[in-house]
């Protein structure tokens, strides 16, 4: 039966549980006035041009014209507000919320020992300086796979980290930090295991002394492909470098480790407008259990957080972090400014199809993922954490951009949350999709690992979600279980944020 939820007792609007047509009626005297397709909002109450228009208890914007009871809100509807000031923000100020203890303490992963988080996965990984290489690298993947896997049983799979950086950059930019210290940390992923293979060329503005220090840059490491004499030499070298790292990635074995070990990855694409009220808040809740239990969780997206900066600044934990967040959303307002666009420019066709008016109800929606523990720490892209609990990872929103960053600040493993779906993967990093509704559960049962739109009908809440969704995480982390994306191959290019000039 198709309903209205209300989430906040001072929203003046809900949205459909399904479609409505129009005539429809519901309690309390509220009739469609028009044909509203499922996740949009409906007016509870007459509205004048001007009015807020509030969910979450929160103003999402201001009406551009008036609107009756029962009549639709979508993104043609709204002006938005302004943003919060990131002047003086409160820190610490977190509202009290009770954590349980999680049902598992423990998982079974590849020890790196006591500086770094456990590998989820047991991987081979060939890191290329230049794009210019990676033709040759994706040969070299499958000659491996194909030639030399087969003899190292406990190796789970060889990945290539091609990406689009190396070369035609403005490589002393202060921007080239970003994407610099983005490789050089995914080369460096957990799921590795410590060993480096780098390709290069020989004549890219990517110098390997820029990604690895000086003792790491030897024969056993890195290979030009500009010092051989034609492909079959070429080719020749590196299966020699390979099969010795392949050597030492097989001689590790999963453990019993404390989840303290363990770095997640929160990260939501293609949300709707029921995202924010089933399987964001679900994450939430696994990530809240995760953090409880010893183990690191990130959250990122910056546009999705922008218009909800002051909730995260009272959840961090001191000045610091609280000044750290300060600085990286200021730095990406004028990012955003320099192209002559800003926060607004975020929503996608999907996402107003799905009911989310404008950035900031899809603010409110995603922020939902962080759960309700206190931020100990703010990192810029690509940036390492100092600290375990919950780490907010100033990354871009674009899914195929926050993935790496994700990665490279040692995340291994990541829960994707989706509303309208996307068959996004990583090669380097297990992904969980979460989807919001049944429709897309039913829609695509093959390519979404749990449905949180049971939390729409009422069949389970978000805690049980949250439960569930905990319990697939460590399933995972562990080995016992492989997403449908690893199932299928399914792996995103891995695109490098790189905001300094291209010359």
């Amino acid at each position: 039966m198709t309903r209205l939820i209300q989430i906040n007792a001072n929203d003046n609007v809900a949205i459909l549980t399904e479609d409505a047509s129009k005539g429809t009626v519901f309690p309390d005297g509220i009739v469609l006035l028009e044909d509203i397709p499922q996740a949009h909002k409906v007016a509870l109450k007459d509205l004048r041009k001007g009015d807020s228009v509030i969910r979450y208890g929160v103003v999402l914007g201001y009406l551009l014209h008036d609107i009756k009871k029962g009549g639709w809100i979508n993104e043609k509807s709204l002006e938005l507000p302004l943003q919060p000031s990131l002047e003086d923000m409160e820190y610490g100020q977190s509202v009290p919320f009770s954590i349980p203890d999680p049902p598992l303490k423990v998982f079974e992963g590849y020890d790196n020992g006591p500086d770094s988080y456990a590998g989820t996965r047991n991987l081979l990984a060939i890191t290329t300086t230049v794009q210019c290489v990676s033709g040759v690298v994706d040969q070299l993947v499958s000659q491996i796979r194909s030639k030399l896997l087969p003899k190292y049983p406990n190796v789970e799979e060889v990945v290539a980290i091609n990406h689009a950086y190396g070369c035609g950059v403005a490589i002393n930019a202060p921007d080239a930090v970003i994407p610099i210290r983005s490789i050089r940390n995914i080369m460096r992923n957990p799921n590795f295991g410590g060993e480096i293979m780098v390709v290069g060329l020989g004549c890219e503005k990517l110098t390997v002394d820029k990604l690895l220090s000086p003792e790491e840059i030897n024969a056993e490491n890195v290979l030009m492909l500009q010092d051989y004499p034609g492909y079959a030499s070429m080719m020749e070298a590196l299966l020699k470098m390979a099969e010795t790292k392949l050597q030492a990635l097989n001689r590790r074995k999963r453990t019993t480790l404390p989840l303290s070990k363990l770095c997640i990855g929160m990260q939501c694409g293609g949300s709707d407008s029921f995202s924010g009220i089933t399987a964001n808040p679900s994450a939430g809740y696994a990530s809240d259990l995760l953090v409880r239990g010893g183990a690191t969780v990130m959250f990122s997206e910056v546009t999705e957080v922008r218009d909800g900066v002051h909730l995260l600044a009272q959840r961090c934990v001191d000045k610091e972090a609280r000044n750290k967040l300060a600085y990286e959303i200021g730095w990406y307002d004028d990012y955003l400014a320099k192209g002559a666009v800003d926060r607004s420019a975020n929503p996608t066709p999907g996402n107003k199809k799905g009911g989310l008016s404008n950035i900031v109800e899809k603010a409110m929606g995603s922020i939902a993922k962080s759960g309700h523990s206190p931020i100990v720490e703010v990192i810029g892209p690509g940036e390492l954490p100092r600290k375990h609990g919950l780490v907010f990872a100033a990354t871009p929103a674009s899914d195929i951009v926050c993935g790496p960053s994700q990665l490279a600040s040692g995340i291994t493993l990541q829960v994707f949350i989706t509303g309208r779906g996307t068959p996004y993967g990583l090669a380097e990093a297990p992904v969980i999709k979460v989807c919001s509704r049944n429709d897309m559960k039913e829609h695509w049962d093959d390519l979404i690992d749990l449905n949180a739109g049971g939390i729409v009908t009422g069949e389970e809440s978000v805690d049980e979600v949250g439960i569930r969704l905990f319990n697939l995480i460590l399933e995972v982390a562990s080995g016992r279980k492989r997403t449908f994306a690893e199932q299928y191959g399914l792996k995103n290019f891995l695109c490098v944020f790189n905001p300094a000039p291209i010359t």
